[in-house]
């Protein structure tokens, strides 16, 4: 209804509503739909049914590895570990550790080694099975294994004092060395190979943010480590001061000594020799403990040496002081 005013206009009753635009109703249809799902998302791409494909196959793959792993006659209980390769299991047997069964793929005769590990383990009444090499594969993880396992009982670590003992019964200074941060146990095996060559009487870990004593530590120190004591300690630190109150000098070895390990004059008395992470070398406080800190001089060409190497130098050089004396 139209309403009159005074004047005789007329006056149009009010919309409700906004007067101009289309008060939001095509604000959906404006809005973006995102970013294009890329092509193995979309359930009718071809490279989607591939993706759905090569899935299916993996599972299928997982499946059957599982399915395989149970099936093995490799049985490596939660509370052990598998060591591999001839000269390692050789010298666990030799060592006279408990070892609880001893895996053997392929021919006994062809290698003198793997005969003596079979005749002290079946002098020892461990039992010997023989299981086919895929199973071996599988249970090494990657590991050269050349046709023979032992399953052993979790590594159990010996105190600081026993590495003093050992030293005393032997009847030399002692000789132990001290890994900073080396989270490598490959490292951590070539030290032990080293420390067993040139006459350390033990090695001393930290119980963290280090490598520690497994089956690839074992491998890599060649049978070393069923001969050289191995400690873990909660605090390096804390090691040092201890040895130091034993008598020992403590020598840091990183590139930035002033000092070789000759020119220390501290080789042939009681020695911890402390050996950092490659590139990180010695943390604050190691280096800040140690008495001297000595270096390996290298081409200037190269940045540093490998923990491992540096390691079985410095303690060659320690050797060689040592018979000179």
């Amino acid at each position: 209804m139209v309403k009159r005013d005074g004047f005789g206009a007329q006056k149009r009753p009010k919309k409700k509503g906004p007067t101009k635009g289309s008060g939001g109703k095509g604000r959906r249809a404006l809005e973006g739909r995102g970013a294009t799902p890329k092509a193995e998302n979309r359930p009718y791409h071809v490279k989607h049914r591939q993706r759905v494909e090569r899935e299916q196959r993996e599972a299928t793959r997982l499946g059957q590895e599982r399915s395989r792993k149970a099936a093995s006659l490799v049985k490596v209980r939660r509370d052990s570990e598998l060591i591999v390769g001839r000269n390692p299991v050789l010298e666990v047997a030799r060592s006279h550790m408990p070892m609880k069964t001893i895996y053997v793929a392929g021919n006994l005769a062809q290698d003198e080694r793997l005969s003596e590990v079979v005749r002290l383990a079946t002098e020892r009444g461990t039992p010997v099975i023989e299981v086919p090499r895929r199973d071996l594969d599988d249970a090494a993880d990657g590991q050269t294994h050349q046709g023979i396992a032992v399953e052993v009982g979790r590594y159990e670590y010996c105190d600081l004092d026993d590495i003093f003992d050992h030293a005393s019964r032997v009847g030399t200074p002692p000789l132990v060395v001290m890994l900073d941060s080396v989270t490598d146990p490959h490292n951590l095996g070539a030290v032990l190979r080293s420390a067993a060559a040139f006459g350390a009487h033990g090695v001393v870990i930290p119980a963290r943010r280090s490598a520690q004593m497994n089956a690839t530590a074992w491998k890599v120190s060649a049978g070393a480590a069923a001969h050289v004591k191995v400690a873990q300690v909660p605090n390096l630190v804390s090691a040092i001061r201890a040895c130091q109150d034993k008598g020992c000098f403590a020598l840091g070895l990183d590139g930035g000594g002033g000092h070789s390990v000759k020119t220390s004059n501290l080789a042939d008395g009681p020695l911890v020799l402390v050996t950092g992470a490659e590139g990180a070398g010695l943390s604050r406080l190691v280096r800040h403990t140690c008495d001297v800190i000595v270096s390996i001089p290298i081409d200037p060409a190269m940045e540093s040496l490998n923990a491992a190497v540096a390691t079985g130098i410095a303690l060659y050089e320690v050797s060689q002081v040592r018979k000179s004396y």
